[in-house]
């Protein structure tokens, strides 16, 4: 079994390939200026690298996140899926942060910039073999997010760029723990994994279901809004 993975949820633009056990080859590319003009090549690369060809592929997954650049990486995994004939696994890219500090006892919020002095933001639990998401998706401000921390007598791990870029507003919460630089976007290994366990699973997602996780207006919804008006 190979799968390919993409993700252009964030600033960053991410191409793995796994097997049955293990990631066998990545690119991670942090903030590039266009992820249209990324995603493509990374894959022909890994492909090059690795001696393989896209017809030796079983699935695909994809981390529908949260505006930029998620649509290229959306489309084309959407687009592949179907030329191919195979399944189409999504996995948020709030899971994937969540994910990778699985072993944690505290309660998890990752939170990832959206721009605009907001954040997306989801609240996880540690459950065996995994995370297991309590909450809604959400985006609000800092305070919104201090807040709803406020308001729970738990330890909370708080990570994602999102954590960081706003951390002055949350450093003086009670119970709060920051998670590492190294955890500000989600990982293409990660979603390798999720993806795999998915797979196996046979929880496969129809490519037309599966689209950008919008909480709010885009940026061009937004302009249009206010020339409406």
């Amino acid at each position: 079994m190979l799968l390919l993975c993409l993700d252009t949820a964030t600033p960053q633009v991410g191409v793995a390939i796994g097997s049955d056990d293990q990631v066998i080859g990545r690119v991670q590319l942090a903030r590039p200026q266009h992820h249209a003009e990324h995603l493509a090549p990374a894959i022909t690369y890994l492909l090059e690298q690795l001696d393989l060809s896209l017809d030796q592929f079983s699935g695909i997954g994809i981390g529908p996140g949260l505006f930029t650049g998620l649509r290229v990486g959306v489309t084309t995994a959407k687009v592949m899926a179907q030329a191919l004939r195979i399944p189409l696994i999504a996995v948020p890219s709030l899971d994937l942060l969540a994910f990778e500090v699985r072993y944690t006892d505290r309660l998890v919020v990752p939170a990832l910039d959206a721009r605009r002095g907001e954040v997306f933001y989801a609240t996880y639990r540690q459950v065996p073999g995994g995370v297991q998401r309590l909450s809604d998706y959400e985006v609000g401000t800092p305070a919104d997010l201090c807040a709803e921390l406020m308001s729970r007598s738990e330890e909370v791990l708080l990570l994602g760029d999102g954590a960081l870029r706003y951390r002055e507003q949350f450093y003086d919460l009670e119970r709060v723990e920051f998670g590492p630089p190294g955890l500000s976007y989600p990982s293409v290994s990660a979603l390798v994994e999720l993806t795999r366990a998915k797979f196996q699973r046979e929880d496969f997602s129809q490519p037309r279901d599966v689209h950008p996780l919008y909480l709010r207006l885009s940026d061009a919804e937004m302009n249009w809004v206010k020339q409406a008006r």
